[in-house]
């Protein structure tokens, strides 16, 4: 299983931003809708992000709607998460996934997606 590596994590102030990247090597990232899932301590993995193979389709849940970004460069191999206007309730561990499939409507269900990272750390304080 390939694995994918996530990077930017960190510590930052309420009403901060930051911006996660996620490196994908060894594949044809072009093929693959990509996604951002996070878990925070003692909750379930819930989704935060989905953009489709070619870019030209995003859906985000509604908890980061207007404050987050999802964003690819295929030439890159590399997958993006703007996170602007930071709140507490976004500390969490932040992984993204890689996913064949074509079909938009299971981009927000973890169960589509076949490649994981292991997770950046992300911590709000108040």
């Amino acid at each position: 299983q390939v694995q994918l590596v996530e990077s930017g994590g960190g510590l930052v102030q309420a009403g901060g931003s930051l911006r996660l990247s996620c490196a994908y090597p060894g594949r044809m990232f072009g093929a693959y809708g990509m996604g951002w899932f996070r878990q925070a301590p003692g909750k379930e993995r819930e989704f935060v992000a989905a953009i489709s193979w070619g870019g030209g389709m995003t859906t985000y849940d509604d908890s980061v709607k207007g404050r987050f970004s999802i964003s690819r460069d295929n030439a890159k191999n590399t997958l993006y998460l703007q996170m602007d206007r930071l709140k507490p309730e976004d500390t969490a561990v932040y992984s993204c996934a890689a996913t064949p499939s074509r079909s938009w409507s299971s981009a927000a269900k973890a169960f589509a997606y076949s490649d994981w990272g292991q997770g950046t750390q992300v911590t709000v304080s108040s």
